[in-house]
């Protein structure tokens, strides 16, 4: 066992590593949800990760995302993860530089993925996603809205159509009930979003750009994390001989 595994093992087993370490993991979104979802599974073992974001660094990044430095502001995010990633872990990593769309999304997930986790803002990328996913069997995961909560113990896992409160969960599920999707496992939260005490001073972001805080997009990812953790584990463990 590496020695970077011990403290996780402790937990979950001496043969998950092996589980892990061959599993492949496509995340879309590397912001403050996704950027933290990629370094818990980085440093979790799992062998293969892809992330999908075609945003670069800002300043007004580094209040919540793990990739947010002074140092990588003006850099693509997926660089600066590819970076991240190889300094915490010995997984490999894809970065694609794409913006997501109804059209591409089939694109960037291979055959092959043991899992897909959904972490963008668009509701249209979020539904080809989901869509894929579902159409050709591999287990998917979906983050709600992450903005304007400050509570990060309001978080909860749970599938999509049991749901509440969470503005984005009402569009989800209204879209995904008439798309004749039956189920998504979605990580949300139970907190009532507040309203911003003041527009925001970028006038690169929408008018309508939600506030955020580091503790709760990225403990979202976290959830994120920890669920497909579990999936990959109940899933792949009596499935490889290794």
């Amino acid at each position: 066992m590496k020695e970077s595994f011990f403290r996780t093992g402790m937990l979950l087993g001496e043969s998950a590593e092996a589980v892990l370490a061959h599993s492949k993991v496509i995340v879309f979104g590397v912001g403050g949800v996704g950027g933290h979802c990629i370094d818990a599974l980085a440093r979790c073992g799992v062998g293969n990760l892809i992330a999908v974001d075609s945003a670069s660094v800002k300043a007004s990044n580094l209040n919540r995302q793990i990739c947010a430095k002074k140092s990588t502001i003006g850099m693509r995010k997926v660089d600066v993860m590819q970076m991240h990633v190889h300094d915490v872990s010995d997984c490999s990593f894809t970065g694609i530089c794409e913006f997501v769309t109804a059209e591409n999304a089939s694109r960037f997930i291979p055959d092959d993925s043991d899992i897909v986790i959904d972490a963008v803002d668009n509701v249209t990328a979020k539904l080809a996603i989901i869509e894929h996913s579902k159409k050709v069997g591999i287990p998917v995961l979906s983050s709600m809205g992450a903005g304007n909560r400050l509570d990060p113990t309001a978080i909860r896992i749970a599938d999509i159509y049991s749901t509440s409160i969470d503005p984005l969960s009402r569009v989800m599920r209204r879209e995904l009930r008439s798309r004749k999707v039956a189920g998504l496992t979605v990580v949300y939260s139970v907190e009532t979003p507040h309203m911003p005490v003041m527009p925001t001073p970028d006038p690169d972001m929408k008018a309508n750009a939600p506030a955020s805080v580091p503790f709760v997009p990225g403990a979202f990812g976290l959830a994120l994390a920890s669920k497909a953790i579990e999936i990959l584990l109940n899933s792949m463990e009596n499935t490889h001989d290794y």
